[in-house]
Formats: structure tokens, C-alpha cells, sequence
């Protein structure tokens, strides 16, 4: 068993190098993406504007964090809030893309993968989920309980890409050797719970002061 978490861990950073390789790229070619766009002006300066500052505040409080499990999850201070404001006034497409680069930098910031699949799970697909909030935005009657419900919904489908994330890396006996395969689904629910609930009841407060404060109407861009 060790000689095989041996291989694993190598093959591990192998793969790893090879997405950080991956992943820099791909943000260098989104920025490239977004230049060309700006300068065929299907963009306004508005929306690079709020989007680079949402990126920018949600990357910044991700390092304010606490990781009380191994190798993964950790609770933050509100980072998704910043992006999820964005997203709740720009829209579902926007905060896919904004979703995807944050992704890919929360790899690039701590880059550890065990296959391609846990990589589209846990950095592409759960932060793309962001995109969900623009669903609430339209037809609310009540900004604060749409702001609240949509962030349950985001934590909930970022919930789902990290579980799935999970039980390969228990299937693989990736974290714990002792631990049975037939048991992967249970630990990694129990994995995901212990950060992932914290994280977002952290990110509804943070949501409830601000929208009830009046902050997130003073903050809402002129479109």
C-alpha cells in the first residue's frame, strides 16, 4: 500500500506540473481574450472594471482562511462574496468567465491535483458555479432573500463538484491508506461539510449585512 501512495503522490506532482503549466496559460489567453474584446468594444469598461475588482477582492480575502482538513478545503472570509455581487448584477455569463479565471487561480495559488477529472471538479467546475447566482437577479421581489437564496444555490452546486471530487480522491486512497473504497462516499460527504457549511454560512452573514446595510445597492453598477 505505501508503494502504491508513493506512486500515486509522484505521478501526482508530475500531473500537477503539468496543469500549472495548463492553467497559466489559459489565463494568459482569457486576458488576451478579454483585450480583443475591449478593443472591438463588445465590452464596456464597466464590466472589466467591476469584474477585475470582484476578481481582485475575492482572490484577496481567499488568503484570509482557516484549513481545518487536510489537503483541500478551507473557510474563508466571504470570499465568493465579491463575485457573487458581480455576478448577481452582470448576469450568468459573466460570472461563468469571472467563475473559471477565479478557478483557475485558486489552483495556481496552492496547485496540488491527483488526475484531470478532480482538476475540472475542484477548480473549474465548483467555482464556475458562481455563475448560478445570475439566475436570482431577475423578477426579485425582494433583493436580500434573492441574494441569500442564490448564494445557497451557488455553495450548493460547488458542494456537488467537490463531493464527486472527493470520492475519487477516497477511491484512490489518496488522503488516508486506511480508509475502505466502499466508504469514499461518506468520508468525502463528511470532507466537504466540515469547510464547505462554515464557508457559506460565512458568505450569507457577510450577503445579510451588506444588502440590509444598503451597501450592495450603492455598489450596483450603472449599466
Amino acid at each position: 500500500m505505501s508503494n502504491l501512495l508513493f506512486l500515486n503522490e509522484l505521478v501526482s506532482e508530475d500531473l500537477t506540473d503539468v496543469i500549472t503549466l495548463v492553467a497559466t496559460i489559459l489565463v494568459a489567453l482569457l486576458i488576451v481574450a478579454v483585450c480583443i474584446l475591449m478593443a472591438k468594444s463588445k465590452l464596456k469598461t464597466t464590466d472589466i472594471v467591476y469584474a477585475g475588482v470582484s476578481l481582485a477582492s475575492s482572490f484577496v480575502l481567499s488568503f484570509i482562511k482557516i484549513a481545518p482538513v487536510q489537503y483541500g478545503g478551507s473557510i474563508t472570509f466571504a470570499s465568493f462574496v465579491p463575485l457573487l455581487i458581480y455576478t448577481f448584477y452582470f448576469g450568468f455569463s459573466r460570472g461563468l468567465v469571472c467563475g473559471l479565471i477565479y478557478g483557475v487561480l485558486q489552483f495556481l495559488q496552492d496547485p496540488y491535483i491527483l488526475t484531470p477529472v478532480t482538476f475540472i471538479l475542484d477548480y473549474l467546475l465548483a467555482f464556475a458555479s458562481i455563475a448560478v447566482m445570475g439566475f436570482f437577479a431577475k423578477n426579485y421581489k425582494n433583493k436580500t432573500s434573492a441574494l441569500v437564496l442564490g448564494a445557497t444555490c451557488v455553495y450548493l452546486c460547488r458542494f456537488l463538484m467537490h463531493f464527486a471530487s472527493g470520492i475519487v480522491y477516497f477511491n484512490m486512497d489518496a488522503v488516508w491508506a486506511s480508509i475502505p473504497a466502499s466508504n469514499a462516499v461518506v468520508y468525502s460527504l463528511l470532507y466537504q461539510v466540515v469547510y464547505l457549511v462554515p464557508d457559506a454560512i460565512i458568505c450569507i452573514i457577510a450577503i445579510l449585512i451588506l444588502s440590509r446595510g444598503g451597501i450592495i445597492d450603492k455598489i450596483k453598477p450603472k449599466q
